[in-house]
C-alpha cells in the first residue's frame, strides 16, 4: 500500500462517523475532520510556530555574524551552529512538522475525491475508503454531497464551466484560502516588525516565500475538489487562531520573566577585600 494514503481508509471512517452526528450535511462533517485532524497535529504546529518565531528573534545576531565572518565559511557556520544551540533553536523544526503533515494531506485528497464511479455510478470509487454500507455513502451515490450551494466532490475549475453566477461560491471559497493564507503570513511578520528587529536577506527571502504559498495554494485549489479546498480554508481558519494564542501566551511569559527579574533583590556587591572571618582568623593568630 502506498505509505502517502495508508491513512485515508481510517480518515474516510471517521468521516462516515462524523456524517452521522450531523446526517445530510457533508459539508460540515468535513469541517468536523478538519478539526480533529488540527487538534491531533496542534503539537506539530505549535513546535513549528514557536521555532519560526525563534529564529525571526536571532535574525539580528545571525546578521552580525554573517557581516563578521563574511569571508570565512566555515567560521560564520561553527558560529551559526553554536548561535542555535545556545538559543535552543532547531532550524529544521519548522520544516519538519509540514514534512510529516505530507501524507495526511495526500490521505484526505484520497478522502475527500470519493464519489460515484464514472464506469458505474452505482458504487463508490475507490469503495476501500468510504464504508459501502454507510449513510455517508449512500448520500454520496445520491449526489447529496451539497454545501453552502457547492457540490464537495466538484472542483471550482469545472464549476465554472457551467456558468459564472453557479460559481461564486466556489470562487469565494478559494479567495477565502489565498486570504487566510496571507493573513497567516501577516500575522508572522507584524510580530517581528512591533519587535523593531532589522531584517536581512534571509529574513526577507523567508517572507517572500510566505507570500507565494497562498498563492500557490489557492492556484492547486482551483483544481481540486471543493470538499478539500474547504478543508485547507478551516485548516487556516484553525491556524490564525492557534498563532494568536500562540504568540499572547509567549508574550505573557516573556513579561512575567521580566517583572520577575525587576521585583528581584539586587545582588549585593563583591567586595575585594578580605572576608571579616578571614579577618579574625588572623587577629587570633597575632594575640597568639
Amino acid at each position: 500500500m502506498n505509505p502517502f494514503t495508508i491513512l485515508a481508509p481510517p480518515l474516510g471512517q471517521l468521516l462516515a462517523l462524523l456524517y452521522n452526528v450531523w446526517p445530510n450535511n457533508y459539508g460540515i462533517a468535513i469541517i468536523l475532520l478538519t478539526l480533529i485532524v488540527m487538534v491531533l497535529l496542534f503539537p506539530l504546529t505549535l513546535k513549528q510556530t514557536r521555532s519560526m518565531k525563534a529564529m525571526q528573534e536571532i535574525q539580528p545576531e545571525i546578521k552580525k555574524l554573517q557581516k563578521e565572518y563574511k569571508d570565512n565559511r566555515e567560521e560564520l557556520n561553527k558560529q551559526m551552529m553554536a548561535l542555535y544551540q545556545e538559543r535552543g533553536v532547531n532550524p529544521a523544526a519548522g520544516c519538519l512538522p509540514l514534512i510529516i503533515q505530507m501524507p495526511i494531506w495526500f490521505a484526505l485528497f484520497q478522502v475527500l475525491r470519493v464519489g460515484p464511479s464514472a464506469d458505474d455510478p452505482t458504487v463508490l470509487s475507490p469503495d476501500d475508503i468510504i464504508p459501502a454500507d454507510s449513510k455517508l455513502a449512500d448520500a454520496l451515490l445520491s449526489g447529496d454531497s451539497q454545501f453552502l450551494g457547492m457540490d464537495m466532490l466538484e472542483s471550482p475549475s469545472s464549476a465554472t464551466s457551467d456558468g459564472l453566477v453557479g460559481a461564486i461560491p466556489y470562487i469565494v471559497l478559494v479567495l477565502v484560502v489565498v486570504a487566510t493564507g496571507f493573513y497567516q503570513s501577516v500575522q508572522m511578520t507584524r510580530k517581528r516588525k512591533n519587535d523593531n528587529q532589522p531584517e536581512n536577506k534571509q529574513a526577507q527571502q523567508m517572507q517572500t516565500v510566505a507570500k507565494i504559498m497562498p498563492l500557490f495554494l489557492g492556484f492547486i485549489s482551483w483544481g481540486f475538489p471543493s470538499g478539500l479546498v474547504l478543508y485547507f480554508a478551516v485548516s487556516n481558519l484553525f491556524r490564525i487562531g492557534q498563532q494568536a494564542v500562540i504568540f499572547r501566551l509567549d508574550d505573557g511569559e516573556d513579561d512575567a520573566g521580566v517583572v520577575a527579574k525587576a521585583d528581584a533583590p539586587p545582588e549585593k556587591p563583591r567586595t575585594s577585600g578580605p572576608s571579616p572571618h578571614a579577618s579574625k582568623k588572623r587577629n587570633r593568630r597575632r594575640r597568639k
